[in-house]
C-alpha cells in the first residue's frame, strides 16, 4: 500500500457534455479537459528515476582513499532524475452531487471542452443523470442575466464557446487496489451462453478500467442478447477495484434460491433441445453438389452448412423442402473477403421469404457476389414470431420442423419450373375452359361441372387461384395491399407484414431500413460494423472503423477498397524488385507496371559459343565482335589488331581455332565441348571419341565456317562451339536444363495461356544474375522474364 504522501491528491468539479456532443465512450470511459491532465502533473507525488542504473565512478573516485566516497555518493545524487509521475492506470471516482450517487472510471482522452467531462453511457445511467437533464448547447443565449443558464467561456483560441451550468458531477483521482475477486448476480433466470469466460473477458477487457460494488453491467451476447448482472462483491474489500493488468477470478450466483432453481430448469429444458439431439436442431456442417441432406430446425434456429466445392461455369440451385408446408427460409452468403458473417434473416446477400414450397434460389455464375468466393454459408430457419429474448424458453409442445436441402448444378439458359409452369400448354379441341374455375374440361360434361363448380368453388380475382367457398384456406386467404403477395392463414400474413413492411433499425450504426431485406442489404453493404478481411493486416475486422472515412466516400468508392483498407492500405514497405518505397494500397499498380516491363523487354542477347552462359553487355563489345555475337570472354582469343574490312583474318583465325581444338584437345577434364579432342573423349564413354584426321576434321568444320555471316553490315546467327571455362559451361548447361524444367512444367499443368515454359536466352541470363544459383534464378525468371507466347493482359 503506497503511503500518503506516495498518493495522488486532486479533486475537481465539472459540467457534464450534453450526449449529443459526446461521441460513443465504452464501458466506464470518461473524456477530461486538457487542463485537467496539467493539474494532475502538478499534484503528482515526486520519484527518483535513475537514467542510468549500472552509473559507471567517476575518474576521481579512488577505493583506497576514503575521502572521495562522499564525492562519489554527491555525484550518484545529482545522476538520479526526480519526476512526477502519474500512477497507471489513472482512476477516478465520480460523485453526482445531486443524489449522492457514486461511481468509479477509467480516463479514455484529455481532450474534453474546458470545464467539461464526457461520460460513457454508462456512467451516464449509474449516476442517474437523465437526457433532460442537459439544456442546449449548439446557440447562444437570447439574453445573459443573474438567471441565465448558460454562461460564456473562451477558449484558447479565443472564440467564444458555450457551456451548459446544467449536471454537476465531482471527479476525485482516487487510485483504486488490483482486484483478485468479483462476484456477479445475473437478474434474470436462464442466462446460459456457450462460454462465459471468453464473453466476460471481452467485455471487460474492452470497456472496463474499474468496477465499483453495486453497479450494473450488461454485458452483451449473441443473438442480439443482453445479460445484465449485479456487481455484489470484489476483493479486496471496498467499493471498487482496478481490473487492468491482474488475474481476476470471477463468480457467477444467482440472487435467490428461486432463481436458481429457474435456472436449472431453463438449462435442463435447453439440455433437451440442444443442437444434434432429438428434439433439437441439427448441427449442419459441409453439403456436397448434387446430394440430399435432411435435417430440422427449431423455430427461431438457425442450422448452418456450407458448401466448398461447386460447378462455378454453371448456375447453381439451392433448393429446400419441407414437410407439413413448414414456414422455414433459406439464406445465403459468400465466403470471401468481402463476405466473413453467417447468413442471417437481417444479414444475408441472397435470401428467400416467401410461403411457396419448395424454395429455390438460383445462383448465376455472373453474379458479382460470387467474385472469389472461397465457399458458400448455407443458413435454413425457421421463422419465429417471439421476440428474441424468449427464444430459450420454448415450450414443450413445439416440436422442430422437417426440412430437405439440395444443391445442384443446371445448364445455363435452364428455365425455372416456375416459369414452365406458367406458359400455355395445347388443350383438346372438344376441351372447353370452365367460366368458373378455368379448368379445361370436355365439352360434353361442361354442364354438370359448372353446376357443381358454381355451388362450391370460388376464384380469387387477384391471384386466380380456386377455394372452396366453406374452406379455412378461403376464409383466411389475404391479399397484400402494397405488393404481390398472398397467403391463405393469418400466421403467414403476420410474416409478411413483419418482414416487409416493418421498419427495422441496425443495431450497429443506427439505421433504420422500411423493411428486413433492405436491412439485410445494408448490413451485407454500406454497414460499419460489416466483417471483412483486410488483404493489408489479414485480420477480420470492421469495413469502417471511427476515424476512417465514409463508405460512401468517393476516394473510397473510386479505390475498390473498404474504408479500414483505404486507411490502413497508407502504410509503407519495400516493393521486393525495386527497393523503392510504395504505399500498401498502391502495390498492386506497382506491380502491375513491373509486369508491363517485365513483357515489354527484350529477350537477352546471349554469347553465339554453345559452351559459354554468358549474355552479350553493350558496353564490352568491340568492333569485330559485333558481327560474330560472342561475349568479351570468348572473343578474345580470336582477336586480331590487323586491318580486316571482310574478316577473311577473323574466319582463319577461327578456322585455326577448330583445328587445333579437334587435333590437340583443351586438355581440361571437365571439357564437353562436342568440337573439342578432349571434349569428344569425355563425352564418349563407347570408345567412339578416337583421333580424326585432319581431312576428317575439315569436312567437320566446313559447314560451320561456312555459317559464319563475318561483314560490318551483316549479323552472324551461326553459332559456334569454342571451349570455354567450367563456370561458364557449368552455367550454359544448368540453363538448358532449367529451360527443358519449366517447359515440362507447364506442359503438365496445361498452362496454354501462360505458354509453355521460357526460352533458353532468358534462362543464360536467369542463371548469370543468380550468379549459378538454381533458387536465385528461378526467382528472377519468375520476377523478370516473360513466358513462350505470354502477352500484356487488358484489364
Amino acid at each position: 500500500m503506497a503511503s500518503d504522501s506516495n498518493t495522488l491528491k486532486w479533486s475537481a468539479q465539472f459540467a457534464v457534455t450534453p450526449p449529443t456532443r459526446t461521441r460513443k465512450l465504452p464501458g466506464d470511459k470518461i473524456l477530461l479537459p486538457p487542463s485537467a491532465l496539467e493539474q494532475l502533473l502538478a499534484a503528482a507525488p515526486v520519484t527518483s528515476v535513475s537514467l542510468n542504473p549500472t552509473h559507471s565512478l567517476t575518474p576521481q573516485f579512488d577505493p583506497f582513499n576514503p575521502y572521495t566516497f562522499a564525492a562519489e555518493r554527491r555525484a550518484r545524487q545529482l545522476a538520479a532524475d526526480r519526476q512526477q509521475q502519474l500512477p497507471h492506470p489513472l482512476t477516478f471516482r465520480i460523485v453526482n452531487p445531486s443524489n449522492g450517487r457514486v461511481v468509479h472510471a477509467g480516463i479514455r482522452e484529455f481532450s474534453a471542452q474546458e470545464n467539461e467531462v464526457g461520460l460513457s453511457a454508462f456512467i451516464r445511467e449509474t449516476l442517474g443523470l437523465e437526457d433532460v437533464d442537459f439544456q442546449s448547447t449548439g446557440e447562444p443565449p437570447a439574453a445573459e442575466g443573474p438567471s441565465s443558464d448558460v454562461e460564456m467561456v473562451g477558449s484558447e483560441e479565443g472564440n467564444i464557446a458555450t457551456a451548459s451550468k446544467g449536471p454537476l458531477v465531482t471527479v476525485h483521482a482516487q487510485q483504486l487496489p488490483k482486484g483478485t475477486h468479483v462476484r456477479l448476480r445475473p437478474l434474470a433466470a436462464g442466462y446460459d451462453p456457450e462460454d462465459w469466460k471468453a464473453l466476460l473477458e471481452r467485455y471487460l477487457r474492452d470497456n472496463f478500467t474499474t468496477l465499483t460494488l453495486g453497479e450494473l453491467l450488461q454485458v452483451p451476447g449473441s443473438r442480439n442478447e443482453t445479460f445484465r448482472f449485479l456487481v455484489d462483491k470484489v476483493e479486496p474489500e471496498g467499493n471498487g477495484i482496478c481490473i487492468v493488468d491482474t488475474d481476476l477470478e470471477v463468480d457467477i450466483e444467482a440472487l435467490n434460491e428461486e432463481q436458481a432453481r429457474e435456472t436449472l430448469k431453463k438449462r435442463l429444458e435447453k439440455a433437451t433441445r440442444a443442437p444434434g439431439t432429438k428434439e433439437g436442431s441439427s448441427t449442419g456442417g459441409n453439403i456436397t453438389q448434387g446430394k440430399e441432406v435432411s435435417g430440422q430446425v427449431l423455430p427461431g434456429e438457425y442450422v448452418d452448412y456450407e458448401l466448398h466445392d461447386w460447378d462455378r461455369e454453371q448456375p447453381l440451385d439451392v433448393e429446400i423442402e419441407v414437410a407439413d408446408d413448414a414456414d422455414v427460409d433459406i439464406f445465403i452468403n459468400p465466403f470471401s473477403a468481402r463476405h466473413r458473417a453467417r447468413p442471417r434473416e437481417g444479414e444475408h446477400v441472397f435470401g428467400d421469404f416467401s410461403n411457396i414450397t419448395p424454395k429455390r434460389i438460383r445462383l448465376q455464375p455472373t453474379n458479382i457476389e460470387l467474385q472469389d468466393a472461397e465457399s458458400l454459408y448455407i443458413s435454413v430457419h425457421a421463422y419465429s414470431e417471439r421476440p428474441s429474448d424468449e427464444d430459450e424458453s420454448i415450450s414443450k409442445n413445439i416440436s422442430p420442423l422437417k426440412f430437405t436441402i439440395h444443391t445442384q448444378s443446371v445448364p445455363a439458359g435452364t428455365r425455372s419450373e416456375s416459369v414452365l409452369g406458367d406458359e400455355e400448354h395445347e388443350h383438346d379441341p372438344d376441351d372447353t375452359q370452365c367460366k368458373n374455375c378455368h379448368a379445361w374440361i370436355p365439352k360434353r360434361a361442361v354442364f354438370l361441372h359448372e353446376n357443381f363448380c358454381l355451388r362450391n368453388n370460388i376464384l380469387c380475382p387477384q391471384c386466380q387461384k380456386v377455394f372452396q367457398k366453406r374452406s379455412l384456406e378461403w376464409q383466411n386467404h389475404w391479399h397484400c395491399p402494397n405488393d404481390d403477395a398472398h397467403g391463405n392463414d393469418l400466421p403467414s400474413q403476420s410474416k409478411h407484414n413483419a418482414i416487409f413492411h416493418t421498419p427495422h433499425t441496425c443495431s450497429n450504426c443506427q439505421f433504420e431500413a422500411p423493411n428486413l431485406p433492405n436491412l439485410a442489404h445494408h448490413r451485407t453493404t454500406t454497414c460499419p460494423a460489416k466483417l471483412i478481411l483486410c488483404q493489408f493486416c489479414h485480420l477480420v475486422v470492421p469495413q469502417q472503423g471511427e476515424s476512417d472515412p465514409d463508405v460512401l466516400d468517393p476516394e473510397v468508392l473510386l479505390s475498390g477498397l473498404t474504408p479500414h483498407e483505404l486507411a490502413d492500405g497508407g502504410r509503407t514497405t519495400e516493393c521486393h524488385l525495386c527497393n523503392k518505397i510504395v504505399r500498401l494500397k498502391d502495390m498492386k499498380t506497382h506491380l502491375r507496371h513491373h509486369d508491363l516491363d517485365r513483357l515489354s523487354r527484350p529477350a537477352p542477347r546471349v554469347c553465339k559459343n554453345e559452351n559459354c552462359g554468358r549474355t552479350l553487355e553493350g558496353s564490352f563489345r568491340s568492333r569485330g565482335n559485333d558481327t560474330l555475337g560472342l561475349c568479351p570472354t570468348c572473343f578474345g582469343p580470336l582477336y586480331a589488331d590487323i586491318y580486316d574490312p571482310d574478316g577473311k583474318a577473323l574466319r582463319r583465325r577461327i578456322e585455326r581455332r577448330y583445328l587445333s581444338q579437334m587435333l590437340r584437345g583443351c586438355g581440361k577434364n571437365w571439357c564437353v565441348n562436342p568440337y573439342c579432342k578432349t571434349g569428344r573423349a569425355n563425352t564418349q564413354t563407347d570408345g567412339s571419341g578416337g583421333a580424326l584426321t585432319s581431312k576428317e576434321i575439315s569436312a567437320m568444320i566446313k559447314p560451320l565456317i561456312d555459317a559464319i555471316a563475318i561483314g560490318p553490315a551483316t549479323v552472324n546467327t551461326a553459332p559456334l562451339y569454342l571451349c570455354a571455362d567450367e563456370k561458364s559451361q557449368q552455367r550454359r548447361r544448368l540453363a538448358e536444363l532449367l529451360a527443358a524444367e519449366t517447359e515440362a512444367e507447364a506442359e503438365t499443368e496445361g498452362a496454354e495461356e501462360k505458354g509453355t515454359g521460357y526460352e533458353v536466352a532468358w534462362c543464360v541470363a536467369a542463371v548469370e544474375a543468380g550468379a549459378g544459383d538454381l533458387g536465385r534464378a528461378r526467382e528472377w525468371l519468375k520476377n523478370f522474364a516473360p513466358v513462350r507466347g505470354e502477352r500484356v493482359a487488358v484489364r
